[in-house]
């Protein structure tokens, strides 16, 4: 399988459309969403319109700004910006993006090899930044490949045959060659809101014939994408850590 691998779009359309043009004369045999479409930006409705037109497969799972959006829970436990944006979200979704968060899949999900999730297979919210996180996880599901977002950082986790557990940062993009035998945490990095200091958008493709993981990093209009969020009324923070990529 050859997929195209994004997560955390958070309705920054401008950052989608930028990743979708530069991919535009590859061919992927599935394209692969490992949650949060939306909160945060303030573009919900193009972010869906395309994801939901994207042409071939598709697979798709939600996350928890998507879950909060569709209405199935309030936002306890978000901070007061994320939750501003998550309500204006849920307000402002036209019916068929409405219909389309209410029926994102929930992971995790296992395809062959492959197990998809958004926080980790464990918890769709559970945050993976550490070895230790990782280590729990690999103790717990024996699939060779988990993919996970979430954390909008794009890392590597791997275990091996002897259970000693490694990571590899991919800040600036970059190839990762998967060796058998050894499974992996894989995580693309955010589209919408890149969190590890470089504010472009991160996404990934992942061949499992060959065995690499292609990171890959765009910059975008990132001022178009913060007067959107300031025109809509949201907090201020939303615009600028798009800025600075935190």
């Amino acid at each position: 399988m050859r997929a195209l691998l994004v997560s955390d779009l958070h309705s920054n359309i401008e950052a989608l459309k930028t990743v979708m043009s530069r991919v535009r004369r590859k061919k992927f045999g599935r394209v692969i969403c490992l949650g949060d479409f939306v909160g945060y930006g303030a573009q919900p409705n193009q972010v869906l319109d395309m994801m939901r037109t994207v042409r071939g497969p598709k697979l798709y799972i939600r996350g928890n700004h998507d879950r909060v959006a569709a209405g199935f829970e309030d936002g306890f436990g978000f901070n007061s910006a994320a939750k501003h944006a998550a309500i204006w979200t849920r307000e402002h979704l036209s019916p068929p993006n409405r219909r389309f968060l209410k029926d994102l899949a929930v992971g995790p999900i296992r395809i062959g090899d492959i197990v998809l999730c958004h926080g980790s297979p464990l918890d769709e919210d559970e945050y993976v930044f550490h070895e230790a996180h990782a280590a729990q996880i690999f103790a717990q599901h024996d699939a060779p490949v988990i993919l996970y977002g979430h954390t909008h950082l794009p890392v590597v986790f791997s275990c091996d045959e002897r259970g000693r557990i490694g990571d590899e940062i991919i800040r600036d993009g970059g190839s990762v060659r998967l060796r058998r035998g050894i499974r992996y945490l894989i995580n693309p990095g955010s589209v919408g809101q890149p969190r590890d200091r470089n504010p472009e958008a991160s996404f990934a493709i992942f061949d499992s014939e060959r065995m690499t993981v292609q990171f890959l990093r765009v910059p975008y209009d990132i001022e178009k994408s913060q007067a959107a969020i300031l025109r809509a009324g949201f907090p201020r923070v939303l615009a600028d850590r798009l800025a600075q990529g935190t």
